[in-house]
């Protein structure tokens, strides 16, 4: 096929990834824990934790999982926001040689009993404030151990102690719960202190991480992402941004905003892996909505990269406290996750002096398969150039690669293109050509320049603040509500977050109204999948075999 972006690439960044002697993550993980000892790998609340001491925390936490009779392959899942213990429990987990689970912290009971169920889970580690959900759904699960944290069980004294006051006793932000046999992160450290660990051989294409997503339709299922998909993103996203990161003053470490959750695959890849590769430091933001605190904590820093999506960087340009921060270290803004519109990127660099790099990739992709160039700086409103070693082809019905300046599909072949999806065969067949292309279901098009453009989104995919929501996964639900006969779901325009869900509802039940329907989702459903409109109608639009013509709602 041709490659027309290859000759538009910024000096110095090679076509392929070179050959980098990786065999695993833990190796990856090593040489920066053994090279960079004594910087500091993360900030979060006031202290710093260097790379040795993720390096020792994660050797013990390894050790403990090992002590519980876990084998190479099993499953355990991290249910917490931005914080130390996130790090140190994924490093963990891959030197053990089992396999990350990436929860959303936000989930409802019924999400994370479907996801832990799925991917057969045996062990957890919960903060605490979401110990009471996992209360709620643990006898669905096959979970064997729990373990339960705090925001500041691994703070320094006595900041630790006071943070877990303030959560528990003054904010009241963790819920009662009852969790039989849970232990403490801490005491899980400790026990890990005392066992043997046993090295484990993990080859490129075992399993690292099952990053759940609704894929091209609204069942979540896992993407199975290899040692060695996550190991060529870190690399490659390493190439792509170096032009912009080597303006940094010489000797200087590479300090990135954390405000992307490790949880979604894109601040896991292009926050965690990327750093510990390049032995750069991350400010952990736990919650980036509340932009004030997120403002205060940058302040203290000179920062060199700053990946987000739209919302976010359009919630920080406009608030007032922006213009206390310190930008002038600031060379590279990565946008990805959802669109980033040209009157956020126009805003944010207004503020910052910085242009946002858009960039673009699924879950699928570990994420990151396209990148506007990062020495130019300026906003195109395209999704860029594909990266090293990828191949981005646009696609006709039938499975045609179609010329430039031609919409198709857009699909993607490359090192960082996931295995399958968990336990699916069927439905891994149906996204993935013969020659090794993911069909992504988004329609795009390429220009003679090799540059792609997004200009039409997955059929019915919402795309909130940067997490996709399916329709169909809200209607299922909806639908159990007594006194609802039928219901449809769609994305409208939202100047904050992109898209916000809107529901229309047939009710067979005159005692049904908004609010009742509100309260039932609040039950149900993860705060940014809850309809944000409510409209109620005697019929919904159909086709002539009677399928929902979301289309038509739209319109």
């Amino acid at each position: 096929m041709d490659r027309p972006w290859l000759a538009h690439y910024p000096e110095g960044v090679p076509a392929r990834l070179p050959d980098h002697g990786y065999r695993n993550l833990p190796d990856l993980l090593g040489e920066a824990f053994r090279d960079f000892a004594d910087r500091p790998a993360y900030h979060f609340m006031g202290a710093a934790m260097r790379f040795a001491e993720v390096d020792r925390l994660s050797r013990d936490f390894a050790s403990f999982l090992q002590s519980l009779g876990l084998k190479k392959g099993d499953r355990v899942a991290l249910m917490m926001p931005n914080a130390f213990q996130y790090p140190i429990a994924v490093a963990g987990i891959l030197r053990a040689g089992l396999v990350v689970v990436n929860v959303n912290p936000l989930y409802t009971p019924r999400e994370l009993s479907h996801q832990l169920a799925d991917c057969g889970a045996k062990a957890i580690v919960v903060l605490e404030n979401m110990a009471a959900t996992l209360a709620a759904c643990r006898a669905e699960t096959q979970l064997e151990t729990v373990i339960v944290t705090s925001l500041g069980e691994l703070l320094p004294f006595p900041k630790g102690r006071i943070v877990d006051f303030v959560l528990r006793r003054v904010k009241r932000l963790v819920p009662r719960y009852e969790l039989p046999g849970a232990i403490a992160l801490k005491e899980a450290l400790a026990a890990g202190r005392k066992a043997e660990f046993a090295p484990v051989q993990i080859d490129p294409a075992d399993v690292a991480v099952l990053q759940y997503t609704g894929g091209t339709t609204g069942t979540a299922k896992g993407a199975t992402l290899t040692h060695g998909n996550l190991i060529a993103n870190a690399l490659q996203s390493e190439l792509w941004y170096g032009p912009a990161l080597r303006q940094a003053k010489s000797g200087e470490q590479v300090v990135s905003v954390c405000a992307l959750p490790l949880y979604h695959i894109f601040g896991f890849t292009v926050n965690m892996m990327l750093s510990m590769r390049t032995g750069g430091a991350n400010i952990l933001i736990p919650n980036p909505r509340d932009v004030p605190a997120l403002l205060k904590t940058i302040r203290r820093f000179g920062f060199h990269a700053f990946p987000a999506v739209n919302t976010l960087f359009a919630a920080i340009a406009r608030h007032p406290q922006a213009a206390r921060v310190d930008w002038s270290s600031l060379k590279l803004s990565v946008g990805g996750g959802m669109a980033v519109s040209a009157s956020t990127a126009e805003a944010w660099e207004r503020v910052t002096g910085c242009g946002i790099c858009e960039g673009y990739g699924l879950s699928e992709t570990s994420p990151v398969a396209c990148c506007n160039r990062t020495d130019h700086g300026g906003y195109t409103g395209t999704i860029g150039l594909p990266l090293p070693s990828t191949d981005v082809a646009v696609l006709d019905e039938a499975g045609r690669i179609v010329p430039a300046g031609v919409a198709g599909e857009i699909a993607i072949r490359g090192p960082q293109v996931m295995a399958g999806y968990w336990q699916r065969p069927a439905e891994t067949a149906a996204v993935m050509t013969d020659d090794g292309f993911f069909r992504t279901g988004d329609i795009g098009v390429m220009d003679e320049a090799g540059s792609f453009r997004i200009v039409d989104r997955k059929k019915d995919m919402i795309n909130v603040s940067g997490f996709n929501v399916y329709p169909s996964e809200i209607e299922d639900v909806v639908l159990t509500m007594p006194g609802i006969v039928e219901a449809a779901a769609i994305g409208i325009p939202n100047e904050a977050s992109g898209e916000v869900v809107k529901l229309f509802v047939v009710r067979g039940d005159e005692a049904v109204d908004e609010a009742a329907v509100r309260a039932f989702c609040r039950d149900k459903l993860t705060g940014y999948k809850r309809p944000r409109v409510i409209a109620f109608c005697d019929e919904l639009p159909k086709s002539g075999v009677g399928k929902v013509l979301r289309r038509a709602l739209r319109e």
